[in-house]
C-alpha cells in the first residue's frame, strides 16, 4: 500500500504532469498532500484529462516547458527545490516516432539527460523514478516474461529511445548520482510499465481511446492487430508502483536504485480482439471490424515477469481486466452524461486504495 502520510508535505517534481498518466498521478498525489510542481506540455489532446479535472488548480508550480530545454529545466527544478522526481514527460506513442524519429529521440533521450542533469544540479534531490515502458526490451516475441535483467533493445524508434532513456539512468546513476562519487545519497531507479489504460486518455493510435473515441462518435471500432498480445493494466496499477519505489528509494536509499517491471498478472496479457470484444459486450450498440491494411511493424506478443517488485517492494496488481475494462466504461458513461470527470476520477482513486 501507498502511505499517505508519507507523500504529505512532500515536495514532488512531476515531469509529463499534463498527460494521461501525469494528470491521475498529480491527483493521487494532491490527494495524499504532496506539494506538486509540474514541468510540461500543453495537453495533446482536446478533450484532456489535466484540464476536465482542473488539476492545474492542485499544482504549487504550473510550468509549461519543454524537457529538452536545459535551462529551463535547470531553473524550474531550482526553484521547485524538489525531494522526490517523477519523470514521465516522453514522445510515448509507437506509431509516432515512425512519423518522427528525431524529435522522439531528442525528447526521450536528450530529455533524460537534461533531467540527470537538473538533477545534479539541485542539493534538495534524494529519490527519482524515471519512467520508461515494458518496450525497451529486446522483444523476442517469447511466451514468458521479461526480467529487468533481459537485454535492452527496440525495433522501432519509439522502444529504441525508451532502452536508451534506461541506458542513460543507469549511467548517470553509475558515474554521477551514487554516494560513492560525491557523497550525495541521490536514490535513482527506472520503472517499466506494460500496457497502461484508464478513463480519460484520448492519445491517436491506442486501443482503448481509439475504441472510446469511436464509441463516443458512434461509429464502428477499426482495429490494427487483433492477435498482439499485451500486459494491460489500469493506470493507477503502475502508478501504485511509481509511489511504493518513491517511497522506497527516498526511505532506503539505494538499495533500490535500479530497474523495476509493474505489470499484471499473466492471466490479463490478452488479445487485442479480446479486449474490443469485450468493451462491445460492456457498450450496447458498439460493433468493430478488423483493419487489414499493411501498418508499420508492432510487437505481436509482450509480457513482464513482475516478480522482483512482488518479492521485494511487496507490490501487486489489485484489479483483473475484466474490472479494469468496467471501470473505463464508467469513466465514459460519466463523460459522455457531463458529470464530474474530477469526482469520478477521484472515487475510482479511492476505489483503488481501499482494494485488497
Amino acid at each position: 500500500m501507498t502511505n499517505r502520510d508519507f507523500w504529505n508535505g512532500k515536495k514532488v517534481f512531476v515531469t509529463g504532469h499534463t498527460g494521461f498518466k501525469g494528470s491521475w498521478l498529480c491527483l493521487w498525489l494532491s490527494k495524499m498532500g504532496a506539494e506538486i510542481t509540474g514541468y510540461s506540455l500543453q495537453p495533446a489532446t482536446t478533450p484532456s484529462l489535466f484540464e476536465l479535472c482542473n488539476i492545474n488548480s492542485l499544482l504549487e508550480n504550473h510550468i509549461l516547458a519543454d524537457i529538452r530545454d536545459a535551462k529551463q529545466l535547470n531553473a524550474a527544478m531550482e526553484h521547485a527545490q524538489p525531494e522526490i522526481v517523477i519523470h514521465m514527460a516522453a514522445q510515448p506513442l509507437v506509431r509516432e516516432s515512425y512519423r518522427n524519429p528525431i524529435e522522439t529521440y531528442e525528447v526521450n533521450v536528450m530529455g533524460t539527460v537534461n533531467l540527470m542533469e537538473a538533477i545534479r544540479n539541485c542539493e534538495s534531490v534524494i529519490a527519482v523514478v524515471n519512467v520508461t515502458t515494458d518496450k525497451c526490451y529486446d522483444n523476442k516475441e517469447w511466451h514468458w516474461g521479461y526480467r529487468e535483467n533481459e537485454p535492452l533493445g527496440g525495433h522501432d524508434p519509439y522502444s529504441s529511445s525508451k532502452a536508451c532513456s534506461e541506458l542513460v539512468t543507469g549511467a548517470y546513476r553509475s558515474s554521477f548520482l551514487n554516494s560513492q562519487i560525491d557523497g550525495r545519497a541521490i536514490a535513482v531507479a527506472s520503472a517499466r510499465a506494460g500496457n497502461v489504460i484508464g478513463g480519460g486518455d484520448w492519445a491517436a493510435d491506442r486501443l482503448v481511446p481509439d475504441i472510446v473515441r469511436s464509441i463516443v462518435d458512434g461509429q464502428k471500432i477499426i482495429i490494427r492487430n487483433p492477435n498482439s498480445i499485451r500486459p494491460w493494466q489500469h493506470v493507477l496499477e503502475p502508478l501504485s508502483g511509481y509511489l511504493l519505489l518513491a517511497e522506497k528509494l527516498y526511505q532506503n536509499g539505494e538499495e533500490y536504485a535500479s530497474a523495476w517491471n509493474f505489470g499484471p498478472s499473466d492471466e490479463d496479457a490478452k488479445p487485442v480482439e479480446w479486449i474490443v470484444q469485450r468493451i462491445c459486450q460492456k457498450w450496447p450498440g458498439a460493433i468493430y471490424d478488423v483493419d487489414n491494411a499493411s501498418h508499420p511493424h508492432e510487437a505481436q506478443y509482450l509480457k513482464l515477469d513482475c516478480s522482483k517488485a512482488k518479492a521485494e517492494l511487496n507490490w501487486r496488481s489489485r484489479w483483473d481486466l475484466d474490472h479494469t475494462l468496467e471501470k473505463i466504461m464508467e469513466w465514459t458513461r460519466c463523460y459522455n452524461n457531463g458529470e464530474s470527470m474530477y469526482e469520478i476520477t477521484f472515487s475510482q482513486i479511492e476505489e483503488y486504495e481501499n482494494s485488497i
